[in-house]
């Protein structure tokens, strides 16, 4: 049976079993850890959480296209002004290609600026015979293998602030700078060392032909403003409770309490237990959620963690993010669609390719194959657009480095060139040319679709004419 506390509270998730928490040795070092976080000034504000959650709700409608992309787990190493700088651009990248294929406009949601956690299988990771903890981010404890680094710290969530903090303002910096507007795309070109994509640069070259058409039609030569400006949100996975519940604040403005952490919190597939602690602490805040959906979720589970998090039925307040894996997608997804359907609930329905697609090889090295992810993007597109459903975006673990991390792709990967270049600490991403090609056959599979559809609807109509003709006559 399942018991949801019935007084919430930023901390009444300490009441429910929690999964995937780290055993910290001092408790008395956490709380004053937690009460120091408690005091640091928020990092977005509620007005962008309640725009973004609007967004999402029209993606759902069919009306916008979410991608939302990034690291698998940020690293503290990387919080340097270009490493967040590419990675803003390639976000920037995927989207106007998606934008340019699906010719909708597009919601970009970053793995960024709080994204330092992981779940992991198993608690303990053993080498030549010693046994220390996993490491669970940097948010946790370190990746190098010793009993200092491995030992979790909770002084490193304020490292964690601290990054997420200057990571936002470096971002929020280049926006004022118009690095996310249209009419800078040139801009958006990453730096010579990770190469370039003739294709991007070709989308590129048309997009700013319209863009300067659009403009010319202005008395002042401005763009519209809907063009003009294209926020980059944050998300993260809502991991590490003790970090979450901290930044939790009340807005006395919208009468409701929200994570100020961030724009945009998932639930994970291992810590989506109805009544256990994660399920209880964000079904109290009034952020966008995300929930993954794995191939061993029933269409009751989906139908009950809808209701738990959104009992109002908001749009924009629940996102299913699928990560079913190539092989199950085409069985799994149907019922879960004709359920949330059936039951008439809003949400948005989203395709993580990455996470039911990992292999691992002989010699211990994570990897994915590009096809296999395709592969579960592609049924995943199909099996929606089959129902009347809309699949409204794409959550993806990649990175804008040449890293040699998943095999396959048009870059040409290969299985005996993984170990080359592989830098992820834990799951592993897309590189450059891997995000680029992905979405663009994303674009063009949509298209397909689309004109079977249209000339289906050229047959059924030209069967009528005939019909009405042969009547008449």
């Amino acid at each position: 049976m399942v018991r949801i506390q019935p007084k919430w509270s930023p901390r009444s998730w300490q009441n429910c079993v929690a999964q995937q928490l780290p055993q910290y040795p001092n408790p008395l070092e956490l709380e004053r850890v937690v009460a120091q976080l408690e005091q640091r000034p928020a990092l977005v504000h509620p007005s962008e959480i309640l725009k973004l959650k609007h967004l999402i709700g029209e993606a759902g409608q069919g009306r916008r296209f979410i991608v939302q992309a990034g690291e698998c787990a940020e690293r503290f190493i990387d919080c340097q002004s270009e490493v967040i700088t590419d990675k803003l651009k390639i976000l920037l990248q995927l989207s106007l290609l998606a934008t340019h294929g699906l010719r909708k406009p597009v919601v970009s949601i970053g793995r960024i600026a709080g994204q330092f956690g992981k779940p992991r299988s198993d608690d303990i990771e053993t080498r030549d015979s010693q046994a220390l903890p996993s490491y669970r981010g940097d948010i946790i404890n370190g990746f190098e293998f010793s009993p200092a680094a491995r030992r979790p710290d909770p002084h490193r969530m304020l490292d964690a602030y601290q990054c997420a903090c200057a990571t936002l303002n470096w971002m929020r910096a280049l926006g004022e700078s118009g690095l996310t507007d249209l009419s800078r795309l040139r801009r958006w070109v990453l730096s010579s060392e990770h190469g370039s994509s003739s294709v991007f640069d070709e989308i590129k070259s048309r997009m700013e032909e319209s863009v300067a058409l659009l403009s010319s039609w202005g008395s002042d030569g401005a763009l519209p403003g809907f063009l003009s400006r294209n926020p980059v949100y944050t998300s993260h996975e809502a991991l590490l409770l003790p970090f979450e519940s901290a930044l939790t604040r009340w807005s006395e403005e919208n009468k409701s309490y929200f994570n100020l952490g961030t724009h945009f919190l998932w639930l994970g597939e291992r810590t989506k237990h109805l009544d256990g602690a994660h399920v209880e602490y964000l079904r109290g805040i009034a952020n966008p959620l995300g929930v993954k959906i794995g191939p061993s979720t029933s269409p009751r589970e989906v139908i009950s963690l809808i209701q738990a998090l959104n009992p109002t039925n908001e749009w924009g307040r629940v996102t299913l993010i699928t990560r079913l894996g190539s092989g199950k997608v085409a069985d799994v997804l149907p019922p879960l669609v004709n359920a949330v359907r059936d039951a008439d609930l809003n949400v948005t329905w989203s395709c993580d390719p990455m996470h039911g697609n990992i292999v691992r090889m002989s010699d211990g090295l994570k990897t994915r194959y590009f096809d296999s992810i395709m592969s579960e993007v592609l049924v995943s597109q199909k099996v929606h657009h089959d129902l009347g459903s809309w699949m409204g975006g794409l959550h993806l673990e990649m990175t804008a480095d040449d890293v040699t991390e998943c095999v396959g792709g048009e870059s040409g990967v290969k299985e005996n060139q993984l170990a080359l270049n592989y830098q992820s600490y834990c799951d592993p991403r897309l590189n450059y040319a891997q995000s680029l090609e992905l979405v663009l056959r994303f674009c063009d599979a949509y298209k397909s679709l689309a004109l079977h559809e249209v000339a289906s609807e050229s047959v059924v109509s030209q069967r009528v004419v005939e019909s009405a003709l042969s009547f008449s006559s």
